[in-house]
């Protein structure tokens, strides 16, 4: 009966946990169109969403409730089953991903300690790629089960894309294993906790990785997915209601987790900078240390959002033969040489 109630408990704590982080990412990724509109509209001199409600901060939840009661349309030749499982697999994808990123240290709950992440999995950056890779699947499903041959054709480049800068991303995370020796992203935090965070170690790891995960978010300047001046709207072209809703809303969801993975991998994910975690503990708490560890994490999360919104508003977007250019004949090349340098460095002081 006690090994019941304790899963009981734990089974009940996770529940609360997933609830939690889902919630707040999908708040989070509603509230950042809302901060691209207005950064774009500082950045050109004009006003933004100032309508709705004070300051305009009603605008996403009034751009939702428009998606929510538009007409949906589904065109007859279209595979139906496929045309409704596109955009419901791309925003599942899109989740999946917060599953193994640690949200803070350790708190403690009616004397329970509780981890402030899902599944701490010692396959963690693996599962990332396992679930990101998925994601190229909402992408074709959605341009083939279209029967439209512009949303087909966008959906192929889209995941001619995404499959390309795969391999970059994963050779630039290649030479981060070599230093950490883990695949557990809550081991990478402790490492850098004690060690220093790891963009002072893999500079061109960082920029290679941030690089592809523009890519992969479909951001500009790599949104050739949805180049609406050449393909007219992109893979989801036939979609409207709250399906093309979940198109675009998997977006800033991608953003949201994206950013959370690179400050969790290269810039030290919960650790506050400067601060001591333990002798801070003793002195406020551990709950009050991990809301202030939580707090360093979405400052570095924001950075990012904001650094996917400055780009977008200041770089034109590529040619698509550009875009494979740059990944298979400089990241990737880029990657391999970064591995090797790294490799031989770690052979040099292990010695």
């Amino acid at each position: 009966m006690e090994m019941l109630a304790i899963d009981l408990s734990l089974g009940l704590e996770k529940l609360l946990l997933i609830g939690g982080i889902i919630s707040f990412s999908l708040l989070v990724a509603m509230y950042t169109t809302y901060g691209e509109r207005k950064i774009a509209a500082w950045m050109q001199d004009r006003r933004g969403p100032n309508r709705a409600g004070p300051f305009g901060l009603l605008q996403p939840a009034a751009d939702g409730l428009k998606l929510f009661f538009k007409e949906e349309i589904i065109p007859l030749t279209s595979n139906r089953m496929l045309f409704v499982l596109g955009p419901a697999l791309a925003m599942i994808t899109a989740m999946l991903t917060s599953a193994v990123i640690p949200w803070g240290p350790t708190i403690e709950v009616f004397g329970r300690q509780v981890s402030l992440q899902i599944a701490d999995v010692n396959i963690g950056i693996l599962y990332i790629f396992g679930v990101v890779s998925m994601g190229v699947y909402g992408i074709m499903i959605g341009g083939w089960a279209s029967n439209n041959k512009f949303s087909l054709m966008a959906a192929v480049r889209g995941a001619s894309q995404i499959i390309s800068y795969e391999l970059a991303m994963g050779l630039s995370l290649i030479a981060l294993l070599m230093l950490t020796g883990t695949l557990s992203l809550k081991s990478i935090v402790a490492q850098q906790m004690t060690g220093g965070w790891n963009i002072i170690y893999q500079p061109l790891g960082f920029l290679i990785f941030l690089i592809c995960v523009f890519a992969e978010c479909n951001r500009t300047p790599f949104d050739l997915p949805e180049a609406e001046n050449e393909l007219n709207f992109g893979y989801h072209q036939e979609y409207s209601s709250m399906k093309l809703g979940l198109y675009l809303f998997a977006e800033y969801v991608n953003m949201f987790i994206s950013s959370a993975v690179v400050a969790t991998l290269f810039f030290g994910g919960y650790d506050i900078p400067f601060v001591d975690e333990a002798a801070l503990a003793a002195n406020i708490g551990v709950n009050a240390t991990a809301a202030l560890g939580f707090a360093a994490l979405f400052s570095k999360i924001l950075f990012f959002l904001f650094l996917f919104i400055w780009v977008r508003w200041t770089i034109p977007r590529f040619r698509y033969d550009q875009l494979m250019d740059l990944g298979w004949k400089k990241l990737i090349p880029l990657a391999l040489a970064n591995m090797l340098i790294t490799a031989v460095v770690v052979l040099w002081l292990n010695k």
